[in-house]
């Protein structure tokens, strides 16, 4: 997923919502987990409403494909807290492109949203060896810049859209 810019900073790390930081770390987590057992890392979100975590693939033919797919299914939120995007792409450091696990998210009525990731290299044998701490790339979009925040929805609006999704997958399970 190269075709996305994030402003990188290099200025000091800002102060991260928790409810954001942990939604970013879960997804990069997730991600490695994926990588290390040697999948693909198919762009995902990660939403969390109420004490549910929410997670949606969006393959794509593109980046861009890629991107407005979860454009649209956060925007469309109602009554999340928070999100993160996940993908695998690169982030350029000195002049050098380097790999990287990038999650980027953001939470409700903020005009900017943060990306973090873990860089990462292959060996020959296609294994990652990733850094040990996530770096913070910088300023991201914020797909959930237009929502209100979670406790202005009506609780009956969240339910309809996420527990009826909720109840059909625990009915396909049985």
């Amino acid at each position: 997923m190269p075709d996305r810019v994030v402003e990188s900073s290099d200025v000091e790390v800002p102060e991260i919502p928790e409810i954001l930081e942990k939604v970013l770390l879960f997804s990069l987590e997730e991600a490695k987990e994926k990588m290390t057992q040697g999948a693909d890392v198919v762009p995902f979100t990660a939403l969390v409403v109420k004490e549910n975590l929410f997670l949606e693939n969006h393959p794509g033919e593109s980046a861009d494909e890629c991107f407005a797919f979860a454009r649209h299914t956060v925007e469309n939120a109602r009554g999340a807290e928070a999100y993160a995007l996940c993908y695998d792409g690169y982030v350029e450091v000195d002049d050098e492109t380097k790999d990287a696990l990038i999650a980027e998210g953001g939470i409700p009525g903020e005009d900017e949203g943060m990306a973090v990731g873990f860089l990462y290299t292959m060996s020959e044998d296609g294994e990652p060896t990733f850094e040990e701490e996530p770096a913070y790339i910088g300023e991201a979009p914020n797909f959930m810049s237009g929502l209100k925040e979670a406790d202005q929805y009506d609780e009956d609006e969240i339910d309809e859209k996420y527990l009826d999704d909720e109840e059909d997958l625990e009915e396909e399970a049985e």
